[in-house]
């Protein structure tokens, strides 16, 4: 599996929590699923600076809305190793209003470019999904269209996520360990595209005001809500991820994010 050197024991299937993070992310958990009325969720948090993991239903493999989209821009450069040192402007920001502004319209117009199926052979490669380990990230349709569509096996969804595997995703991004040292690098500027505004919803609400820095990759169908962020700031540096599937989801989300921070600005 590539991708794996580096990525340390306690985010593998037979890791072990920290037992003080994870206490602390399951009663944050139930008091915001019992204010939000929610049953369930799927949460993980990876504090980079210790490192420890703490995760709540980590391989539950979840409808993922566009937060899959982050397989595309794995798949890009991947495919296209030598875009890293001569990727067009233009391309650049067509990715980054892939990835910041969430654009279905850019999403589509690089997945047919790559294929649906190599870009899922791009992120079983990398060990991103796994019929036999739950799943994991999953692109089976182009966004904003009908058509050619692929099931995943396990949940049966056009597009999924776990928690597990996307901090896998975001913490090999933040190692440099994403296709390379050089790949990760243009791909956080992409995740980073200060021209492009973030969308003023989920982690992004919750941790307004606060002197932290955001890369994330959002998601919204209907009552699927997802959030997934690397956020650095004074005393801090993890990696958040909370999946919802229930109306009041995002309200779980900016809540979960400003009570996370406030967890680690106080450590």
């Amino acid at each position: 599996m590539k991708g794996c050197m580096g990525v340390d024991e306690w985010l593998s299937p037979d890791g072990k929590s920290d037992s003080l993070l994870q206490a602390t992310l399951e009663q944050l958990d139930s008091r915001l699923r019992t204010r939000f009325g929610l049953t369930e969720t799927a949460v993980g948090i990876l504090d980079l600076q210790k490192p420890r993991v703490a995760m709540i239903r980590p391989d539950h493999c979840e409808y993922a809305a566009s937060v899959a989209k982050i397989g595309i821009l794995l798949a890009y450069f991947a495919i296209h190793p030598e875009a890293v040192s001569a990727l067009e402007a233009q391309i650049q920001h067509e990715l980054g209003l892939l990835i910041k502004a969430s654009s279905n319209e850019m999403a589509a117009k690089f997945s047919h470019e790559l294929g649906l199926k190599r870009i899922q052979a791009v992120l079983n490669d990398w060990g991103f999904y796994d019929a036999k380990k739950g799943g994991g990230i999953w692109v089976g349709k182009h966004y904003g269209e009908s058509g050619e569509r692929y099931e995943d096996p396990v949940g049966h969804h056009s597009h999924a996520v776990s928690v597990r595997q996307l901090l896998r995703f975001f913490l090999l991004l933040e190692r440099g360990e994403l296709v390379s040292a050089a790949a990760s690098q243009r791909m956080r500027q992409i995740f980073e595209s200060p021209g492009i505004a973030h969308d003023p919803i989920k982690f992004v609400k919750g941790l307004e005001g606060r002197p932290v820095a955001i890369i994330r990759k959002w998601g919204s169908w209907e009552d699927w809500l997802h959030d997934a962020a690397v956020v650095r700031g004074p005393g801090r540096h993890y990696i958040l991820v909370g999946l919802t599937h229930h109306p009041r989801g995002d309200d779980y989300l900016v809540d979960l994010a400003g009570a996370v921070d406030d967890f680690f600005s106080a450590a």
